[in-house]
């Protein structure tokens, strides 16, 4: 596993595809690892010409966690995502991230525009609040019961992130049980720190309303929204679009806060002709 820094937190990252292509940086969400992102996600960018990189972010898999260092924000995670395509030799890439993914990779598009060729951001809100998410009262009150739990061992915490999901999906698009399963426990093995997610949402809180400074952001935005999203709101989907120049908002019928993967190949199929409508040559460009 390679590992990039940034000040004294290291980062775990991988490059999926060896092929060249477009760079795509890949930016986790929150309670998630760098081995949540679906192979038939990962195929899918390759066939369309991009060459991705994951990594761990802070406070999750094998990436510094932070429990005995001072708090930090939305903008110190950014820069966690410039030093790993330093560590890579990227100067610029594409950047997709959900929920707490698409938070960061706005931050990046604000305060390192020279670094984002494009932003997608999914599931994602344009701050901290009521204002913006608008959870329903029921999915939240559930969501806040099970994130309070601390899992006795492996199969509590799996059983624990099956219950989750269900409240976060639609009975239109469930999440594959199996494939959750799996990840899950996968993941448990490498670590299982389930503060360091509050942590992560903590930096989310204390960056709070950049509905402003999204006013800078120049580079090509998709922003995607379920609008059956329970934990972020069709609001904050359309807050992010409105707050972004120029921003396409695709908005997904009865989807819920996961994304299903049979969504995935039209989402990035939106991406490629928001690109093309902004640079002709996008399909052939030399990297």
């Amino acid at each position: 596993m390679r590992t990039a820094r940034n000040g004294d937190v290291e980062l775990a990252y991988e490059l999926v595809h060896d092929a060249p292509g477009h760079p795509m940086l890949l930016v986790g969400g929150n309670f998630t690892q760098m081995i949540h992102w679906p192979d038939e996600f990962l195929a899918a960018l390759a066939a369309r010409g991009f060459q991705a990189a994951r990594f761990d972010n802070r406070d999750s898999g094998r990436s510094t966690h932070c429990a005995d260092r001072p708090h930090y924000t939305l903008r110190d995670m950014a820069g966690d995502a410039v030093a790993v395509m330093d560590a890579l030799g990227w100067p610029s890439a594409h950047v997709l991230g959900p929920s707490l993914g698409g938070m960061i990779g706005q931050v990046m598009a604000v305060h390192h525009p020279d670094r984002v060729r494009s932003l997608t951001s999914i599931s994602a809100a344009p701050g901290w609040g009521l204002r913006f998410s608008r959870p329903r009262l029921r999915t939240l009150v559930g969501i806040l019961a099970l994130a309070a739990r601390r899992p006795a061992d492996r199969a509590a915490a799996v059983e624990q992130t099956v219950r989750m999901f269900r409240l976060l999906t639609t009975p239109r698009y469930p999440v594959d049980e199996a494939w959750l399963r799996d990840v899950t426990g996968r993941a448990y093995d490498i670590a299982h720190d389930r503060a360091a997610g509050m942590r992560q949402q903590a930096a989310c809180k204390a960056s709070g309303d950049r509905r402003a400074e999204l006013a800078r952001v120049v580079a090509p935005t998709l922003v995607v929204h379920g609008d059956r999203d329970p934990a972020q709101s069709l609001r904050a989907g359309r807050a992010t679009a409105a707050a972004i120049p120029g921003a396409r908002l695709r908005i997904l019928p009865d989807v819920g806060h996961y994304i299903p993967p049979q969504l995935w190949p039209e989402i990035l199929d939106e991406l490629c002709d928001l690109l093309r409508a902004v640079d002709h040559t996008f399909d052939t460009m030399a990297e």
